[in-house]
């Protein structure tokens, strides 16, 4: 049994606790391998209490200090007990000097402090007592995540001027730049807001009619990343012409946001009708689609949707790691394509001569090269607009293997 004989408003500052008629500090900190908290106690005096009690600033610097024990006791290690019970007196009973010192040779959580309201500058001079005279209780975790942020970028060689910053808040990306980016215009000061807009306008004029379409090789919601990588240059190129000053960090985050937005409009759109795209009608009536698992699928003119949405939605439901080959046939005329997505290649199949009196039929296969989603694209749309024959213009098509193999080669060793 124990019972808490101190603790403060928020949970997580270490409480002191009596068990077993035993004064011990209780600190929940890191993990057990099921993710849970994990729960650690020690001995503590009745000075170590009266410290606790009336000083906020050491209690915090007791806490900053025990952390690191914590984190090297693991998932299942054990505290180490007398490293903890070490730190008691050299914290709560020495003089500022002394704690300054002690701090200057132990490992602390120093993220801990700062959100606690710690000053940075002093903290950062190794004086964590007077950093310490602004400290408070409930703690404010986004102080200490910009710290953290800005202590990244610093190693990086990188340092924000106000308009920087003011970017980063508005595109959602101060604190961490994987962080999805949206449009947040109350997070930036007023004052600086125009130039923010004036930056980002350059970046949309930038992009203006460009587009990332899906990539169903990658799944229904997968875009094209050579579409991405070519809005992210145009709208950087645009951005740091028009605005020299500006961080490498600024002008990524905002042509990500650029990107994610135009993404997102694709991924919520209806597939593409590439055959309208094209300024043409499918003059197929019918055809077959497969993949390399033997799943079949039919599409027939005149229903809802056209022949390559419908297909390219069937490959995004059924494209996997296993499962690149993908088929469109007409067979009543005979011929088809075949997409290889694991070799970015397709071949096209031509009936030469029907099968008769027991005899097998003869095909023509042709092979070629495939420049990414796109080259997809205009070549199923292109057969769908006017069978294998509209291919031609689109080579070059190799009918010999080896030929087709060494072309492979050479471009995948570019």
């Amino acid at each position: 049994m124990s019972d808490i004989v101190f603790s403060r408003r928020s949970g997580w500052i270490p409480n002191v606790i009596r068990a077993d008629g035993e004064l011990k500090l209780m600190l929940g900190a890191g993990a057990d391998a099921n993710h849970d908290p994990r729960t650690f106690t020690f001995p503590i005096g009745e000075a170590h209490l009266a410290v606790i009690q009336e000083d906020l600033a050491r209690h915090l610097l007791l806490w900053s200090a025990l952390l690191p024990l914590c984190d090297a006791a693991g998932t299942r290690g054990t505290l180490d007990e007398d490293a903890a019970v070490a730190l008691l007196d050299p914290i709560l009973l020495s003089a500022p000097a002394d704690v300054d010192a002690l701090f200057r040779r132990i490992p602390w959580d120093r993220g801990r402090l700062i959100a606690h309201g710690a000053g940075i500058d002093l903290l950062e001079r190794g004086q964590v007592c007077a950093a310490l005279r602004t400290a408070t209780e409930t703690p404010d975790g986004k102080r200490a995540q910009e710290y953290h942020a800005n202590r990244r970028r610093a190693e990086r060689g990188t340092v924000l001027g106000p308009l920087d910053a003011a970017i980063l808040r508005y595109t959602g990306q101060y604190l961490h730049g994987s962080t999805m980016p949206k449009r947040t215009p109350d997070a930036v000061a007023p004052a600086l807001l125009p130039e923010v807009v004036r930056v980002v306008a350059t970046a949309e004029q930038a992009c203006a009619g460009m587009r990332i379409g899906r990539d169903p090789r990658r799944g229904k919601r997968a875009t094209d990343k050579r579409d991405w990588e070519r809005m992210a240059t145009a709208v950087e190129t645009a951005v740091r012409r028009a605005h020299a000053g500006l961080a490498d960090d600024t002008v990524r985050s905002v042509s990500f946001l650029m990107c994610s937005e135009a993404a997102n409009r694709s991924r919520n759109a209806p597939m593409e009708d590439d055959e309208q795209a094209a300024g043409g009608r499918a003059r197929k009536t019918a055809l077959s689609f497969t993949d390399d698992k033997g799943v079949e699928k039919k599409w027939v003119q005149g229903g809802p949707r056209s022949a390559t949405a419908e297909f390219w939605e069937f490959v995004g439901d059924r494209s996997a790691g296993d499962n690149e080959v993908f088929t469109v046939e007409d067979e009543e005329m005979g011929e088809g394509v075949q997409l290889h997505f694991y070799a970015d290649s397709i071949a096209r199949v031509t009936t030469v001569r029907e099968a008769s009196g027991g005899s097998e039929p003869e095909y023509r296969v042709e092979y070629s090269l495939v420049d990414g989603m796109g080259g997809y694209r205009k070549l199923v749309s292109a057969f769908v607009l006017g069978g294998c024959a509209a291919l031609d213009r689109h080579g070059p098509w190799m009918a010999d293997v080896a030929e087709f193999e060494r072309a492979r080669r050479r471009r995948d060793a570019k």
